[in-house]
């Protein structure tokens, strides 16, 4: 039974036509992803599948009386409440079940006895309500997924202002997925997981019993949980019936067939139009003309099919350094108190190390320790005189009402226009997006336009903390070949490992200190 029916709906953002009269249908049960390129969509369609924003035509129905569950890891929460108090926030129907029931049998103290029969009755029903509703298994759901998406049941006795972004993002993910919702509208949950907790996310919803719809460009994630795909393609939602495997593959041969048609129906209006040039104006022959004219009017136009994106990713060397780039000697990384044991680390020169661990574990902390930008509780470090460090941060925000184009002059003065739009140009930006407010595109296009800020920085010590954050697939690839080549020292954060385990020469892993 379907459960979601999208109708011919219509949205602009921007001043750029997302979708023109586009339509899908969600079935009860059923595990879908959305993919599509950077700048399709994909977010915007959750919202308005969310009803957090309209369409400009067209309509949204669900079936009446269905909970939907929206992950929005950038949802306002009180940064005054404790951790518990916000997930238990989910179970408050039944906490106050609870409380009725308990002052129930309370009033049997001054109830007449008379009233004692109705009011036992009427508690009794509470009672076996919540035990069907498994109330008394709240904390053993509570620390299963705590523990599963890699915090520490300690946490939930923290104020939510003392978490990071990744913590935070987790906690937001994990009430939603307490709250057991009829769906679940999931936009890039795996962002915040490193590969042992994806693994786990990976199996609740493989066994999730209702339906989902997931955004993400993990690919090795999107295999494992997808039973159906929809596919943002020229303003369009296409289904795809199967897995995500069945989907690329599908997915090519359409895009092979339409292209023949395409040719095909080229070649027939191309020579139609030669017969009416040659005829129209001959007596004998002028009806035929003006026959086809019409026919070729009335013919429905295919559409060359749009190919993919291209990047060119780069990232130059200014000079070299010397062999000891970066030597750690008994480093304490934290604010308050050391978040692990002192780290003794050496990295060379062109070496390329991948730092992991676990969020919350402190690696963003350790990048930001050896740049100068929190200070180390104890120990040191030391870079080579000669090194010049080009930094993207996971978590850099842009001011709003600025335009990547803005941004990138501003950052390169000397630059022509043609130059500025040359460089966005290489990383996906296009005119429209480079004129638009930088805080209107989608997290992929942000962070193509940091990247974008890296390419004449011309360092020779490259450091990226997660940088495949919110990139699309081909991105992603574009971004792993430019940093297979980079002939400088890389020091990389990621928790995906079929990104990084082609480019590192090894593993930092913040798990064994």
């Amino acid at each position: 039974m379907s459960i979601l029916e999208v109708e011919n709906i219509t949205f602009s953002y921007g001043g750029e036509k997302l979708y023109q009269k586009a339509s899908m249908r969600l079935f009860e049960g059923e595990h879908a992803v959305l993919v599509g390129p950077n700048g399709t969509g994909k977010t915007t369609l959750l919202k308005l599948l969310d009803k957090s924003i309209s369409p400009d035509q067209g309509t949204i129905s669900w079936i009446p009386n269905k909970k939907i569950g929206y992950l929005d890891q950038y949802a306002k929460i009180n940064p005054n409440l404790l951790v518990k108090t916000y997930l238990y926030d989910a179970f408050l129907p039944l906490f106050e079940k609870e409380k009725e029931m308990e002052r129930l049998y309370e009033s049997l103290v001054i109830a007449p006895e008379k009233e004692h029969e109705r009011i036992l009755n009427w508690a009794s029903t509470l009672g076996d309500q919540l035990i069907e509703s498994d109330f008394y298994a709240i904390k053993s759901k509570v620390g299963n997924i705590i523990h599963g998406l890699g915090l520490t049941m300690d946490l939930l006795e923290e104020p939510i202002k003392h978490l990071s972004g990744g913590m935070r993002a987790k906690i937001i993910l994990g009430k939603l997925l307490l709250e057991e919702s009829d769906i679940l509208l999931l936009d890039e949950p795996t962002n915040f997981l490193d590969v042992r907790h994806i693994e786990w996310l990976t199996k609740f919803l493989i066994n999730y019993p209702k339906a989902f719809l997931v955004v993400s460009h993990h690919e090795e994630f999107l295999m494992d949980i997808a039973n159906t795909v929809f596919a943002l393609e020229n303003g369009t939602i296409t289904r795809y019936k199967g897995d995500y495997e069945y989907y690329l593959k599908e997915r090519e041969l359409r895009i092979e067939q339409q292209q023949k048609a395409f040719v095909s129906q080229q070649k027939f209006i191309q020579k139609t139009e030669e017969f009416i040039q040659k005829n129209i104006t001959r007596a004998k022959t002028t009806k035929r003309a003006q026959s086809r004219r019409k026919m070729l009017a009335k013919i429905d136009k295919i559409v060359a099919p749009k190919h993919d994106k291209t990047y060119h990713f780069h990232f130059p060397l200014s000079s070299t350094t010397g062999k000891d780039v970066l030597s750690i000697e008994n480093l304490e990384i934290g604010y308050l108190e050391p978040l692990l044991e002192p780290l003794n680390i050496d990295i060379l020169k062109q070496e390329k190390a991948v730092i992991t661990g676990k969020n919350g574990i402190g690696k963003s902390t350790f990048i930001k320790t050896i740049l100068g930008i929190v200070p180390e509780l104890g120990g040191s470090y030391r870079w080579i005189d000669t090194a010049k460090i080009a930094y993207f941060a996971q978590d850099s925000k842009f001011e709003d009402g600025l335009t990547p184009f803005q941004i990138v002059h501003h950052r390169y003065q000397h630059f022509t226009k043609k130059e500025v739009m040359s460089l966005l140009g290489n990383h996906g930006i296009n005119f429209d997006m480079a004129n638009r407010d930088i805080n209107t595109l989608s997290g992929g296009e942000q962070t193509k336009v940091r990247l974008a800020l890296l390419r004449h920085q011309k360092g020779n010590v490259l450091i990226l903390d997660e940088p495949t954050n919110h990139l699309d697939v081909n991105a992603k690839e574009a971004l792993k070949e430019a940093l297979m080549s980079y002939e400088g020292t890389l020091i990389l954060v990621s928790h995906e490992k079929e990104f990084y385990q082609d480019i590192c020469d090894y593993e930092i892993s913040l798990y064994d200190v």
